[in-house]
C-alpha cells in the first residue's frame, strides 16, 4: 500500500513540476492575501512547486484532490503551498512559510496546544 501511495505520489509531483514550469498556474484570492501578508512572491511559489514534495494529501478537499507541498525557492527558503492535485491548472489555495507553533520542523505539524 505504501509503495502504491508513492507512485502516486510522484506522480502527482512530476505532473505539478510539469505545470509550474509551463506556468500554467491559477492563485486563489485567499491565496494571494496570504502571499501579501507574508510579502511572499508569485515566483516563489512558482519556485516551490517546481521544487516540492507532497507531505500531505487532501483527496477530500472542496475544491477537489489536493495536497501540502513543501518546496524550497531560489534563495533556498522553504514555502508551503496547498494546490490542486487533478486540474488542468495549478490551482494555489494557500501559500505560507511554516513557522512555529503550528510547524515545529517544515514537515512535522506542531502542538496546537502551544498557539
Amino acid at each position: 500500500m505504501e509503495e502504491i501511495q508513492y507512485r502516486h505520489s510522484a506522480r502527482i509531483v512530476s505532473r505539478l513540476r510539469r505545470q509550474a514550469k509551463a506556468d500554467e498556474i491559477r492563485v486563489t484570492i485567499h491565496g494571494h492575501r496570504e502571499m501579501a501578508a507574508e510579502n511572499i512572491t508569485y515566483d516563489s511559489v512558482r519556485e516551490a512547486l517546481m521544487d516540492g514534495e507532497i507531505i500531505e494529501n487532501y483527496p477530500d478537499h472542496q475544491r477537489g484532490p489536493c495536497c501540502l507541498l513543501c518546496g524550497r525557492t531560489r534563495p533556498g527558503d522553504l514555502l508551503h503551498v496547498v494546490c490542486t492535485t487533478s486540474l488542468d491548472v495549478i490551482v494555489v489555495i494557500t501559500v505560507y512559510e511554516p513557522k512555529r507553533p503550528k510547524w515545529i520542523t517544515p514537515f512535522e505539524r506542531g502542538s496546537f496546544d502551544e498557539m
